[in-house]
Formats: structure tokens, C-alpha cells, sequence
């Protein structure tokens, strides 16, 4: 067993305690030197240790809105004590640590390897799932081959989607209205086509539903396909079709639930440094075209 593997479970062992036990995070660093004293003496890794914690603590609300997002059937305090907090440990590496120092993919195994080692019989396949889906999500950081996606498009299951790039005007001045997600994303309004919904009333609802907000189509944008990862469907693929919106410009509502933690207004000249999805930049893209040749 490498002596990081060590330290992780050190780290494992008091995120458990302080979770099972109800115990006040003040106590987080006593109980970690108590542990480590007994499960790696002499250990020269106490300070990755202690890092490592203080990370998890400090973006435990950030990171269990991405377990929430990544596996929707599972209410957290539904996960057993010691996955969740394998997941707790395993997203703050794979979100947080320096990628020199610890690859996704190292972060994502060692987790994986840690549920095998202390969980039940099936968390290592939940953990992996999990994190595999916020892997995903982030864009495959580090992975160096894109063709393993396209093994099997033609037999997975499409799914329809619908977004929308929303946009208002106020003072002469052209705004945009996004959301940001928990993934660390600036992104659209966007989500799946109700059964027997068209796009054009989908999106409306969505937009509705996310920020609040009542809006008139102006044009299509276009569509895309890419692949999914579900911890509990597994793969598929969404096809998404997306809208210019016009709107009043008013506040928005974020609605409290469903991987969102912002919605703001941007001024049009200001949306190009934001941090967009790859799939998501050419309808961005698209979209202030559009409004710029309107406006011109």
C-alpha cells in the first residue's frame, strides 16, 4: 500500500468520525493527529493529510451539491456513512488539488480503491459512478484520447433537451442572462423535453423554471449531440436543441435545487472570458452573432 493510499485513509477515518459521531469541525485537526498517530506513525505525509482535510471541510457544502447533482436517486444522508465520505474526499482531490501532483484519474482510482478497501460490496462501483459522472462534466481534464465516446453512439439512448441563450435590453445596452453550476460552469438555462412537449414550449418552461423569467422566442440557434454519463443509467446521449430568448429585464430567481448555484445578468461584451462548457461556447457564440448583426 503506496503511503499517500495510507494518508488518504487517515483523512477517510477522521471525515468519518467527525460525520458519524456529529462532532464540531474545530475538533477536525486533534482527531487527525490522533489517527494518524495510530494509523501512520512516523509518517512524513501529515501535512497532505492536513490539507487534504482542511480542503474537504472547507468546500463540504460546494461538494455535496455535486454528489446531490451526480446521483439524484441517492439523498446524501441516504449514502452510507463511509461512501459518502470516500466521495467527499475523492471530489475534493478531483476538484481541488493540484493536477500535477494528483491526476483526475489517480484521484478518481484512489477513491474508488478506498470504497473497495472500507465500503460495502458495491461501493466501489457507486463511487466510480459518482465520480466518473463529474469527471465527465468537467470535459475528461487530462485525458488525452477522444475517441472513446464514439464506441457505441448508435446503440445508446437519446435524450432530447432544450436550452436557450436569454437575453434582455436595458438603457440601449444588450444583457444576457446565465446560470452557474456547481461544476464551476457559467451555462444556459437548459434541461429535458417533457414527452409530447415541443422545443419551443420546453424551453420556455425551462427558463421559467430556472430563473424566473417569461420569455419570447426570437430564433433558433442550433443543436448538438454529445454524451452523458448517469451514475445510475450510465451512458447515453442528449441531443440538445437551443433558442434566442428575449425577455424583460428583470430579476432573476434561481430556483434552489438541480446543481445550480448562480443566475446573473452580463452585459453582452463582457460574457467572452466567462468559463463556458465546450459544447456550449459555439451557441454562445452563435447567439451574440446574432445580436450584434440585429443590433448593427
Amino acid at each position: 500500500m503506496s503511503n499517500r493510499h495510507t494518508a488518504r485513509s487517515v483523512v477517510l477515518q477522521t471525515l468519518f468520525e467527525l460525520d458519524s459521531d456529529g462532532l464540531d469541525k474545530s475538533r477536525a485537526e486533534d482527531i487527525l493527529v490522533n489517527n494518524a498517530a495510530e494509523f501512520a506513525p512516523n509518517s512524513s505525509l501529515f501535512p497532505f493529510m492536513k490539507q487534504l482535510l482542511d480542503t474537504t471541510l472547507a468546500k463540504q457544502a460546494e461538494i455535496d451539491a455535486i454528489i446531490a447533482k451526480a446521483a439524484p436517486e441517492w439523498p446524501l444522508e441516504k449514502i452510507a456513512t463511509t461512501d459518502r465520505n470516500i466521495l467527499r474526499l475523492g471530489l475534493s482531490e478531483l476538484l481541488y488539488a493540484d493536477r500535477d501532483q494528483v491526476p483526475p484519474k489517480v484521484a478518481i482510482n484512489e477513491a474508488i480503491e478506498l470504497g473497495k478497501e472500507f465500503g460495502g460490496e458495491s461501493s466501489g462501483r457507486f463511487i466510480n459512478g459518482v465520480l466518473g459522472a463529474v469527471y465527465k462534466e468537467m470535459g475528461e481534464p487530462g485525458k488525452e484520447q477522444k475517441g472513446k465516446a464514439a464506441i457505441s453512439d448508435a446503440d445508446l439512448r437519446t435524450e432530447e433537451v432544450v436550452g436557450a441563450v436569454v437575453y434582455a435590453e436595458e438603457g440601449g445596452t444588450l444583457f444576457v442572462a446565465l446560470v452557474h453550476d456547481v461544476f464551476g460552469h457559467w451555462t444556459l438555462c437548459k434541461g429535458k423535453l417533457h414527452e409530447g412537449e415541443t422545443g419551443e414550449d420546453g424551453v420556455l418552461r425551462k427558463i421559467k423554471e430556472e430563473i424566473g423569467l417569461t420569455g419570447t422566442i426570437v430564433s433558433a440557434l442550433g443543436e448538438n449531440t454529445y454524451v452523458a454519463s448517469d451514475p445510475e443509467e450510465g451512458k447515453k446521449k442528449r441531443h440538445g436543441t437551443y433558442y434566442l430568448v428575449k425577455t424583460e429585464f428583470e430579476d432573476l430567481t434561481l430556483k434552489s435545487e438541480g446543481g445550480l448555484d448562480d443566475a446573473q445578468w452580463f452585459k453582452l461584451a463582457d460574457i467572452v472570458d466567462l468559463n463556458f462548457y465546450d459544447d456550449i461556447l459555439p451557441i454562445i457564440t452563435r447567439a451574440v452573432n446574432v445580436l450584434i448583426q440585429h443590433r448593427a
